[in-house]
């Protein structure tokens, strides 16, 4: 029998960290997982950090968990994408001195210090917030200077793991674009921006482009894996472009990538910018196109949770049926999402039912309420988003764990009064990106994926009354926080 040809994807969302065997036709053989570890840095209000070292550890045990699941395989070609804004430093040996997730905001008592924004704006597609990379390197500087000098390299978290794998230092493009040191336009690392920031050119790394050949696999790392020394390791990029890559979207589509967060996305072939700051623009992972976007916050995470509460030992089929029964009157929730025209999400939130409690009021009604607040705050957000670039299309693509859930692609549909479609590569959206990326790396055709399923739009104007009563619920929560 002839041993099996195919890849190692390696995923590190905000919650989990991933590996994943395939084949070259999109074919999954293996997913393992693990939650990532942070920790909590008290010299900071609000800071969130991990450890490269035990990370590299989840990987190799995740790995080998499903190469051994996987069976003979032949592994071509290595990947790695990961959320974006996490970055990791380094020292001159190559050791990993410090990780920093998206949610770490050391940089935010930071960012009254930062003059001229507007030059920031211009040049990165972004308002400057502790969000962004740059402002968590400035936060390593002012607490832990003697950290900050060692510093040889700083790179995303999945150029840092393709690192690990060849020795070779680099930066992909979609990724450089969350550092608010990178010039969106130019496709290139900005002196201006690192002077604003006061951050050397010098510890930024060269900048490759997704599905470029960064070079082999190291072969000791070969030998740890249990890998061929002849795999090529290939660039990967930002978890949202890359799943924006799998399900194949035309120009100026938009695309709903529903993760912990949820980008709402266009594709255009301009450097489109907003007047208000209000939206973020980068680089695609592909040559030419850029992604226009505003991001509606942590709404996946907040589903996550909310079902380990309610649904601890149910399946998703069991929420979908019980939402059948649950209606818009019996609760409304607003759960700290953010707004493109807000600088901060709610810190805030809850349900708002009648009282005294109705008998009518069951576990179904609050999962209902959260996937109505979701629906509600991608819909504000796509707002803003056509205020900057109009979107005529009558159908938006979904992909993510989020839109599992077909509730939540009706309500989204309803209030959009325009299709919903996913492609048979949602579930499993930014690993299957890593297949793309990896054909288009060695020269294989990509299969096509197949629509899988569209939903259509029902009652839209008693939605847009319904979503009223949503804005309102978040005034109140929003005056709550103040």
């Amino acid at each position: 029998m002839a041993q099996k040809e195919g890849y190692l994807i390696v995923d590190i969302g905000t919650g989990n960290a991933r590996v994943a065997t395939a084949g070259t036709d999109g074919t999954l053989w293996s997913i393992k997982r693990e939650n990532v570890h942070y920790e909590t840095d008290h010299q900071y209000e609000d800071s969130i950090y991990f450890n490269p070292d035990e990370l590299w550890q989840q990987i190799l045990r995740l790995s080998k968990a499903a190469l051994a699941e996987t069976g003979a395989i032949d592994i071509k070609a290595i990947t790695a994408t990961s959320q974006r804004e996490g970055i990791v430093i380094v020292d001159q040996e190559g050791k990993a001195l410090l990780g920093m997730p998206n949610i770490d905001h050391r940089g935010r008592a930071l960012e009254k210090d930062l003059i001229d924004k507007d030059t920031v704006y211009n040049l990165s597609g972004r308002y400057p917030t502790s969000l962004f990379s740059a402002f968590k390197l400035v936060g390593v500087r002012e607490v832990y200077p003697e950290m900050y000098d060692q510093i040889a390299y700083v790179m995303s978290i999945s150029d840092w793991i393709q690192y690990q794998f060849s020795g070779k230092p680099c930066y992909e493009p979609s990724q450089a674009s969350e550092t608010l040191l990178y010039d969106v336009e130019k496709k290139e690392w900005s002196p201006e921006l690192a002077e604003l920031f006061q951050i050397s050119t010098d510890i930024l790394p060269p900048v490759y482009d997704s599905g470029s050949i960064l070079g082999q696999v190291k072969p000791d790392v070969a030998k740890e894996f249990g890998i061929s020394t002849d795999a090529v390791v290939v660039v990967g990029g930002g978890d949202t472009q890359l799943a924006i890559r799998s399900m194949e979207p035309s120009a100026n589509d938009v695309v709903i990538v529903s993760g912990t967060t949820t980008p709402i996305i266009k594709i255009v072939s301009t450097y489109e910018k907003d007047e208000e700051q209000r939206t973020w623009t980068s680089r695609h992972i592909d040559a030419d196109n850029y992604i226009l976007e505003a991001n509606a916050g942590v709404t996946g995470l907040n589903y996550q949770r909310l079902k380990e509460i309610f649904y601890p030992n149910e399946g998703y089929e069991v929420i979908e049926k019980e939402l059948e029964d649950a209606t818009y009157s019996q609760c409304v929730a607003s759960l700290g999402s953010l707004i493109a025209d807000e600088e901060e999400p709610l810190t805030k939130g809850g349900f708002i039912f009648n009282a005294p409690v109705s008998h009518q009021l069951t576990r179904g009604s609050f999962v209902f309420a959260i996937l109505w607040d979701i629906a509600c705050s991608i819909y504000e957000n796509y707002k803003f988003l056509c205020a900057v670039s109009p979107h005529a299309e009558s159908y938006i693509w979904a992909c993510g764990g989020g839109v599992e859930s077909r509730k939540l692609r009706q309500f989204i549909a309803n209030l959009f009064g325009k299709s919903i479609r996913i492609r048979d590569t949602f579930r499993q959206a930014s690993v299957l990106g890593g297949v793309f990326i990896c054909n288009d790396a060695l020269g294989i055709a990509n299969k096509t994926p197949e629509l899988l399923d569209e939903v259509h739009p029902k009652d839209h104007e008693e939605f847009e009354k319904l979503y009223q009563e949503w804005k309102n619920a978040r005034k109140t929560f929003k005056q709550v926080s103040q």
